[in-house]
């Protein structure tokens, strides 16, 4: 694999970092900020929205640049934006910075994704993304649990400079290792909105609001569950989520390995496995070990179908992959916020915390059916494109002559 894969892992590895490293130090910044938590959770919500929001609309307006450079001006807005978080005078700063650092985050794995792709032979294609992808998880075994300790220790000021570090070294890294592609002639707004005339697009990005959405209905509410009804303490949370993300990083390396093999047959097992892994979370949810088991599968089988379905857009959309791309990152993050609101509707009902479980199984089994319906679709199209051979007469031999 080429080496600037390793500089889209690193930015990608910031990049996942300053996404879910505001959870574990959300209670210090409401605290210096004398802001209540609910509104503190505000810098989670602007930064999915802004990814949501971000993501095709830079995306678009970096149709006039190369790649690269495009890259490079997205490390730049990360590093400003984690700045603007560190040194923020108020919480409205603070917003303001989140929101400048999400607006990189879309673009950068949309734009990412195709580069990685690009950079290596069709049949590694998957593999290739997986590999940037795996930034993004190592980020939640050790960028996450490392920003939150840093940030009770020494306080999250340091903890955002130092994710505004890491987005220096990916920018650097960008503009050493990435090889400047040019930009395809091709390439306009114009012919990368012509991508969403494809059905198949938007089939892929339902899968993935609905599918990684399946994943966060439960991982939003994991300290209530394992607090409360697995009976950890608070401190063994962060452990807990350690765990998850050890299963992000392995089901994403196998994820991209056998989507390069078989991919619609590798998002049948993955989202039908990771169904069944949600369903049986609300009984192993009563349960120490088998809990932090669960939670490990639930994280594999998730970020399994990332690789496959970043591939299945890039393939659908290939004549203009740019803005697709982009837009199915912002999919997983409006998945994210969709499940997160599901589960809270079906906690405050009543109905307990392990019953945003049941709705992640209800999602992911829906992203399924999905994915069923694609591939249908997507053979029946293969068909009808099918060239159809007209056999050629054989004349019959003159008669001899006497």
């Amino acid at each position: 694999m080429p080496l600037a894969l390793l500089a889209l892992a690193i930015g990608a590895f910031g990049i996942g970092t300053t996404e879910f490293v505001i959870m574990g130090v959300l209670p210090q910044v409401a605290g210096d900020f004398g802001v209540s938590i609910p509104t503190a959770g505000w810098l989670v919500t602007g930064y999915a929205l802004g990814v949501v929001f971000g993501a095709p609309l830079l995306t678009v307006l970096g149709t006039k640049v190369s790649r690269k450079k495009m890259l490079m001006f997205l490390m730049g807005l990360f590093i400003l934006g984690n700045a603007l978080s560190a040194f923020a005078p108020g919480f409205g700063v603070m917003l303001i910075g989140r929101v400048v650092a999400s607006l990189a985050h879309g673009a950068f794995f949309g734009i990412g994704s195709v580069v990685a792709a690009d950079l290596v032979a069709p049949e590694r294609k998957a593999s290739a993304i997986s590999l940037m992808f795996m930034g993004l998880t190592v980020a939640n075994i050790v960028g996450v649990p490392g920003g939150t300790y840093i940030g009770q220790a020494l306080g999250w000021r340091v903890t955002f400079t130092l994710v505004a570090a890491l987005g220096i070294i990916g920018l650097l890294g960008v503009a050493k290792l990435v090889p400047e592609q040019g930009k395809p002639e091709t390439e306009n707004v114009r012919t990368e909105f012509a991508a969403f005339k494809n059905v198949q697009v938007w089939l892929a990005m339902a899968m993935t609001v609905l599918g990684y959405g399946g994943v966060f209905a439960a991982i939003t509410y994991i300290t209530p569950m394992m607090t409360e009804v697995a009976g950890y303490s608070e401190a063994a949370v962060t452990w807990l989520l350690v765990l998850f993300g050890i299963g992000m990083f392995l089901g994403n390396l196998l994820g991209g390995k056998f989507a390069d093999r078989a991919l619609m047959p590798m998002l049948f097992v993955s989202l039908g496995a990771l169904s069944l892994a949600l369903l049986v979370f609300t009984a192993t949810a009563h349960n120490k070990a088998l809990a932090a088991i669960t939670l490990t599968l639930i994280g594999a089988l998730g970020f399994a179908t990332v690789p496959p379905l970043q591939k299945w857009v890039l393939d659908q959309a290939s004549a203009a992959p740019t803005l697709a791309s982009a837009a199915n990152i912002g999919a997983f993050n409006l998945g994210n916020a969709l499940a997160a609101w599901l589960g809270g509707i079906v906690i405050a009902g009543g109905l307990g915390y392990t019953s945003p479980n049941w709705v992640g199984a209800l999602l992911s089994g829906t992203a399924l059916l999905l994915a069923f319906l694609a591939a249908y679709l997507n053979k029946r199209t293969r068909t009808a494109q099918a060239p159809t051979t007209v056999p050629t007469a054989v004349p019959s031999p003159a008669p001899a002559a006497r």
